[in-house]
C-alpha cells in the first residue's frame, strides 16, 4: 500500500508546485480581458464562479476513462500506478492546462481552428474531421457505459430504454445554454463522483482489503504478448493519464472562466482530480480481487465487462446505500461528457461554417444529424468502438501535444515541459498502430518498434524544421 499512497501524496503536491511552475512558463496575466467577459452571449460565452466551472471541468473530461480505464488497466499488474502519476502529472495536467490557456487566450475556440492557427490549414483541415469523429465516438461510448451500468443495476428496465433515455437528456443538455442544466446540475453530480472516490479511498484505507506494492514491471494480462505494456497499458489508461478528449472539452469552460488566474484550478487541478480517481479505482480494483492476476480472472469470466466491476466493488464495500450513491457518480461521469461530447461536436461545426449559435433552429440543424449518427454507431459492437475510441483519443493528445510545443515556441517559452512528452506520445501511438491487432498486428515486435521509432524520429525533425521556419501563427 505504500506505492499507493506516494503516488496519491506526489499527485496533490503537483497541483501546488509543478502547477505554479507552468503558470510562469504560460506568463499567466491576471489582468488579462477573458473570453466570457468580451464575448458574452448567454448561451456557450457565460461568466460563472470558480466552483462551478472546476466541477464542471472535471465531470466534462471524467466520463468513463479515470474508472473503466483504469480497472482494464489495472490488469497489467502495479505499473498502472506509474503511468496514472507520472502521466497524471508531466503529460495529462500538463497538457490539459496549457492547451486550456492557449483556448482562453484564443476566444475558447474549438480546439481544431485552434490547432490551424499554430500548425497550419492542412492540420486544421483534418483535425476539423477527426475531432468530430472523436466526439461521436466519445458520445457513443459514454452513452453505452451508463446503460450497462444502469441495467446491472435495475435489471427491470432493459438496456435500450437507457439508453433512448439518456439520448434524450443528451440531446435536450446539448441545446440549453449552458448555464442552464451543465452549469445548474453539474455540481451534484460532481459531489456524488467526489463522494464515490473518497468512499473508497476511505474503504482502501480502513478495509481489509490489501493494495499490491509496485516490485516489478512484470505484465499481469492474461494473453501477456498480445497485450504488451508498450504500448497497450499507454492507450488503455488514457483519460487518467493523458487525453485529447480533454482538449476537446476545454473550449467550453475557456468560455466561462472568469480570469487566467482561474486556469490552474480548471485545467490543472481538474486533471488531477481525475488522476487521483484513477489511482483509487486501480487500486481498489486489484486489492478487491486479490491482486491483478485475481482482476484480470475476474474479468475475463464476466466477458471483460467493466460494469460488473463497479457494480460488486462498490456495492460490497460501501453496502447498499452507499454502493447505489457511489455507482450513481460513476454513472453520472459518463453521462454528463456525453452531453458535453455532443455539444462541443455542434461548436466545432458551428465554428467551421461560421453559424451563430443564439438560435435554437441553427443550433437543432447541426444537433440531429450529430445524433443521428450517434445513434446509428450504437448498434455497432462496443468493444470495437471502444478500441478505436481509445487510440483516436491518445492520437489526438499528441496533435495538441505538437500544438503546445509551437504555441511555446512561438512565444519563446520553455518548451522542455511539452517536447519530450510529445516525442514520447508520437512513438506509443506510433507504435499501437504497428502492434495491435486493430491495426497491422505486427508478430515480430523488434521491427514493429523500429519502425514505430523512425515515424516518431521523422516528424520530430519535421514539426522541428517547421518551428525555425514559422516564426509566427500559421492560420
Amino acid at each position: 500500500m505504500i506505492t499507493f499512497f506516494i503516488c496519491l501524496a506526489l499527485l496533490v503536491t503537483a497541483y501546488f508546485t509543478y502547477g505554479r511552475y507552468l503558470e510562469r512558463v504560460c506568463r499567466i496575466d491576471p489582468a488579462a480581458e477573458v473570453p466570457s467577459k468580451r464575448l458574452c452571449d448567454g448561451v456557450d460565452y457565460v461568466p460563472m464562479p470558480l466552483w462551478r466551472t472546476f466541477l464542471i471541468q472535471l465531470l466534462n473530461i471524467a466520463g468513463i476513462g479515470p474508472i473503466f480505464g483504469a480497472i482494464m488497466g489495472a490488469c497489467f499488474g502495479p505499473v498502472a500506478f506509474l503511468w496514472i502519476t507520472f502521466g497524471g502529472i508531466f503529460m495529462g495536467a500538463m497538457h490539459d492546462f496549457i492547451s486550456g490557456v492557449i483556448l482562453v487566450r484564443n476566444d475558447g475556440l474549438s480546439i481544431p481552428e485552434v490547432i490551424g492557427r499554430y500548425l497550419g490549414g492542412g492540420a486544421r483541415q483534418f483535425m476539423r474531421v477527426f475531432s468530430v469523429l472523436l466526439l461521436i465516438l466519445v458520445g457513443v461510448v459514454f452513452l453505452r457505459s451508463p446503460a450497462s451500468i444502469l441495467g446491472e443495476m435495475i435489471p427491470a428496465v432493459s438496456y435500450w430504454w437507457w439508453i433512448a433515455i439518456i439520448v434524450i437528456y443528451y440531446f435536450v443538455a446539448t441545446l440549453l445554454p449552458i448555464d442552464k442544466i451543465i452549469g445548474k446540475v453539474y455540481p451534484l453530480f460532481g459531489a456524488a463522483l467526489i463522494f464515490m472516490a473518497l468512499g473508497l479511498l476511505g474503504v482502501i484505507v480502513f478495509g481489509k482489503y490489501e493494495v499490491p506494492e509496485m516490485t516489478t514491471f512484470r505484465n499481469f494480462q492474461l494473453n501477456a504478448h498480445a497485450l504488451p505494456i508498450v504500448p497497450t497499458l499507454f492507450i488503455t489508461i488514457a483519460c487518467g493519464a493523458i487525453s485529447g478528449f480533454h482538449a476537446t472539452q476545454s473550449p467550453l469552460m475557456a468560455r466561462c472562466v472568469n480570469n487566467e488566474r482561474e486556469c490552474r484550478t480548471v485545467f490543472y487541478g481538474a486533471m488531477i482530480a481525475e488522476s487521483i480517481i484513477a489511482l483509487i479505482w486501480a487500486a481498489i480494483a486489484m486489492a478487491f480481487f486479490s491482486g491483478a492476476d485475481g482482476l484480470a480472472a475476474a474479468l475475463a469470466e464476466h466477458g471483460n465487462n467493466a460494469a460488473w466491476v463497479v457494480n460488486t466493488v462498490s456495492t460490497t464495500t460501501l453496502g447498499v446505500v452507499g454502493g447505489i450513491l457511489a455507482v450513481l457518480g460513476v454513472v453520472a461521469a459518463p453521462v454528463t461528457s456525453g452531453d458535453t461530447a455532443f455539444r462541443s461536436a455542434r461548436l466545432i461545426i458551428a465554428d467551421v461554417f461560421h453559424i451563430e449559435q443564439r438560435s435554437v433552429a441553427r443550433r437543432l440543424m447541426i444537433s440531429v444529424p450529430l445524433f443521428a449518427v450517434g445513434v446509428a454507431i450504437t448498434f455497432v459492437d462496443f468493444d470495437v468502438v471502444w478500441r478505436y475510441f481509445a487510440w483516436t483519443n491518445q492520437a489526438l493528445a499528441t496533435v495538441v501535444l505538437w500544438t503546445i510545443a509551437a504555441y511555446l515556441h512561438l512565444h519563446k517559452a520553455n518548451m522542455r515541459v511539452v517536447m519530450p512528452v510529445a516525442v514520447f506520445m508520437t512513438f506509443i501511438c506510433s507504435s499501437f498502430v504497428f502492434v495491435s491487432g486493430q491495426f497491422f498486428g505486427m508478430e515480430n515486435r523488434v521491427l514493429a518498434y523500429a519502425l514505430a521509432a523512425a515515424v516518431t524520429v521523422a516528424l520530430t525533425l519535421f514539426m522541428n524544421y517547421r518551428f525555425r521556419h514559422n516564426g509566427k501563427v500559421l492560420g
